[in-house]
């Protein structure tokens, strides 16, 4: 056998491997898509959830969902922005900046369900915020914290060493250098990252099962009042997010229509999902191009 036979066999087995991925990952997502698509309507997106009655919906769920994401990319993205640009433009490469680099490589492996718990105990008992937004949050910037700092220090490697060089050429600091030169020019890639890491927080359970909580007091959206109970956006309330609401209905399944439930809430968690991730893509996309004039 020559060496085209077998360079012809090779790229054959790896098409055939990426095939049979994609081939997978779109009959997971056609099976979710078909079965729960039928359930959606504008009662189903809006209406409050019904445990021993049929005809409930995902809406306070789904609001809870997107506070929680705000809150937790509220508190997760400064800290990611300043440890990127700490690591990548001012750290020297010596054992605090590997053990930093470290930590955030545990921090990304652990488990979901092991930082919900350090959550719960933390968060939950010691600080005594209970079941709540604002424990959930936390608990889900340990979690995003890895994603988001590794992606933000990779958008600022992919910035060309001249344009730093330029910039101290014109007599900036390093500091304004980094501000209004080096962060400009990655903010496509960042925004990508970002909204990236944001929709695989928005579809995380197991960490906020023990810290979010699994209820969902009934809200008054006309109450904006954060420190009432009844308020949507109170922080200290527990709230069960649309994840939450799927792994719950699987496991009592105590509503007549609890199938049905579970199958549209899968395909609203799945389309938001695909939003982030095209969303992500067309503003990175648009937004390279007016900041570079390509």
């Amino acid at each position: 056998m020559n060496s085209k036979t077998q360079n012809k066999m090779a790229i054959g087995a790896l098409y055939g491997i990426a095939g049979f991925v994609v081939l997978i990952l779109l009959a997971l997502l056609g099976y979710i898509l078909i079965s729960g698509t039928p359930q959606l309507s504008w009662h189903f997106l809006t209406a409050p959830a019904k445990a021993f009655l049929k005809g409930g919906g995902v809406g306070v769920q789904l609001f809870n969902s997107f506070y929680l994401l705000f809150l937790a990319m509220l508190i997760s993205f400064p800290i990611a922005l300043g440890a990127a640009i700490y690591l990548y433009e001012y750290a020297k490469n010596n054992w605090l900046t590997t053990t930093i680099r470290t930590a955030i490589e545990i921090l990304s492996s652990l488990p979901s369900v092991v930082v919900g718990l350090f959550g719960f105990l933390f968060f939950v008992v010691k600080l005594r915020l209970g079941f709540s937004i604002l424990s959930g949050a936390f608990a889900l910037t340990f979690f995003n914290l890895p994603l988001l700092t590794r992606s933000i220090e990779d958008s600022l490697r992919t910035i060309s060493e001249t344009q730093r060089e330029g910039g101290l050429a014109l007599g900036l600091s390093r500091w304004e250098t980094v501000t209004k030169v080096i962060l400009p020019a990655a903010v496509p890639s960042i925004l990508t990252g970002v909204i990236l890491s944001a929709g695989r927080v928005f579809g995380e359970a197991a960490a906020l099962i023990y810290t979010a909580g699994q209820s969902a007091p009934a809200l008054n959206f006309m109450d904006w009042n954060p420190f009432n109970i009844s308020s949507p956006l109170n922080p200290m309330r527990p709230a069960e997010t649309l994840a939450v609401h799927i792994w719950k209905i699987n496991s009592e399944g105590i509503m007549p229509d609890a199938k049905a439930i579970s199958s549209g809430s899968s395909a609203v968690l799945v389309l938001a999902i695909l939003i982030f991730n095209f969303a992500a893509r067309y503003l990175g996309k648009r937004l390279y191009k007016r900041l570079t004039s390509a």
